[in-house]
């Protein structure tokens, strides 16, 4: 409800503003007030969506560099928040008001601190010249959906809470003048903060190599929300270059970047569970279970969503809310029910020695149809999850034994087993003679990164070697 009251509020106080960077006229559909106001609301729901990732010195390292820049820029009165967002997706982000967001997945492929000061100065461009404000009025005003998916879940109903509140519109894509827009901002705040500005078309170069190479996945990574950035590097370069030589001493201080970032959590957290292989092992909840071989894992911080490549089944993995006192049976039944699905056979059975109520369901869901659920409530301890495979009717049963194999893997994990979920980090190695990207990932990482990843991670296209003596971020299996 208070959401719905402040989209007629912005659209009743729609009025014209100057735009702080360039000075002219422009509609907007938000005062200042309004910008901070949609900023701390949706801040809450980035928070409790994606976490914050626990390591004190980092948020202030990072926050640190943001207010330097922020303070240069044409809004510096901003309440400006910096947040490393604990996800793997290799991306950055900005709300209305001064609220930035760089997720831990993004640390690992910038090379020094004038590119991260080239990636929160991007953003504060987003901000300052209100790119943030114009998509979010413009998505909200369209009443657009999320491109996270459509997906309409029994219960919780996570993508539905994240089209209800705002957040899903964070990861509709800016268009192409406001990307390069923000790309001369983040040259500019860099540069007048003491950056080495050339550090954004090297920032720009390192993520259009990833799309062919990155093992990252959570939230949409930077390719899937920004234009690519590959013709936007010569674009920058002429900015650089002027910036460069109206300026005075300026710093790149790659070691002290190096430092912030060895021990960083690479790919999944425990604290959310991890996969590994087709497997999801959850350390705190004492869990696994075995998703088909092949298909594609998401890890997000409220459900794991497994999709086979090139079709349109997926099984999904999430908490369920249950009421005291009411047995697992009535918990699925009536979970299943209120969100629309109508049980074609069910019962209660165990699963390793879990109890569990394995019910087919029917229903339809937005962009799939009709749509036939194989699901299963597994009683956990105190908690119950829902694993549930679904696919369109007309295919569903093609699918059904994967389904039924996946869900029948569940399994407790022993403390012991529990104990040894140990994330992958970021460490620090120097190369040898004769080493190679191939070499060091097997060696260091044990096969959880991809040479070509490491290389790109390193600031080097995929046919290049380290060079001896040359220090280099690699992976450290856990």
């Amino acid at each position: 409800m208070r959401c719905t009251c402040l989209i007629l509020a912005l659209a009743v106080a729609a009025g014209c503003a100057t735009n702080p960077v360039t000075g002219k006229r422009e509609l907007s559909l938000m005062s200042e007030a309004q910008e901070i106001q949609i900023g701390q609301q949706q801040d809450v729901e980035v928070r409790r969506e994606m976490g914050v990732y626990n390591d004190r010195a980092l948020q202030e390292y990072v926050t640190t560099l943001g207010m330097k820049l922020a303070q240069v820029s044409e809004r510096p009165n901003l309440p400006w928040h910096f947040t490393v967002v604990d996800v793997p997706a290799i991306n950055a982000f900005a709300l209305p008001g001064g609220y930035i967001y760089i997720t831990r997945g993004i640390l690992p492929f910038l090379d020094d601190e004038a590119q991260l000061a080239g990636v929160l100065g991007h953003e504060i461009g987003h901000v300052t010249a209100r790119h943030a404000a114009q998509q979010y009025s413009r998505a909200t005003g369209a009443q657009l959906g999320l491109i996270l998916g459509s997906i309409f879940v029994p219960q919780t109903r996570p993508f539905a809470q994240l089209g209800e509140s705002g957040l899903g519109l964070l990861f509709l894509k800016y268009g192409r003048d406001d990307e390069e827009q923000a790309d001369m901002l983040g040259v500019k705040y860099a540069s007048t903060a003491g950056w080495d500005p050339a550090g954004v078309p090297r920032m720009l170069t390192t993520l259009a190599r990833i799309e062919e190479a990155s093992d990252n996945k959570g939230v949409p990574n930077w390719l899937s929300t920004h234009p690519a950035p590959a013709d936007r590097v010569q674009k920058v370069q002429s900015a650089v270059q002027q910036a460069e030589a109206g300026a005075g001493r300026l710093t790149t201080d790659r070691d002290a970047y190096l430092r912030r970032i060895d021990g960083l959590v690479y790919g999944d957290n425990p604290d959310q569970g991890v996969v590994r292989g087709a497997s999801f092992l959850h350390a705190g909840l004492r869990f696994a279970i075995d998703f088909p071989t092949g298909w594609e894992i998401t890890n997000g911080q409220t459900q794991v969503v497994a999709k086979e490549p090139g079709a349109d089944a997926l099984m999904l993995l999430q908490l369920v809310q249950q009421a005291a006192g009411r047995s697992l049976q009535e918990v699925a039944l009536r979970s299943m029910d209120s969100a629309g699905f109508r049980a074609a056979s069910g019962g209660r059975t165990t699963i390793n020695g879990l109890e569990a109520f394995v019910g087919t369901y029917q229903g339809s869901l937005q962009d799939l149809g009709r749509v036939t659920v194989r699901a299963a409530h597994i009683a956990l301890d105190r908690e119950v999850l829902f694993v549930a495979g679904i696919a369109p009717q007309p295919t569903y049963d093609r699918s059904e034994p994967a389904f039924v194999k996946s869900i029948n893997s569940f399994r407790p994990l022993s403390r012991t087993e529990a104990e040894s979920v140990r994330p992958n980090r970021i460490d620090l190695y120097t190369a040898r003679e004769g080493d190679t990207w191939q070499s060091i990932a097997e060696r260091a990482g044990r096969g959880v990164i991809k040479a070509s990843t490491l290389a790109i991670m390193n600031g080097h296209s995929v046919n290049d070697q380290p060079r001896p003596g040359e220090r280099l971020k690699i992976v450290v299996a856990g």
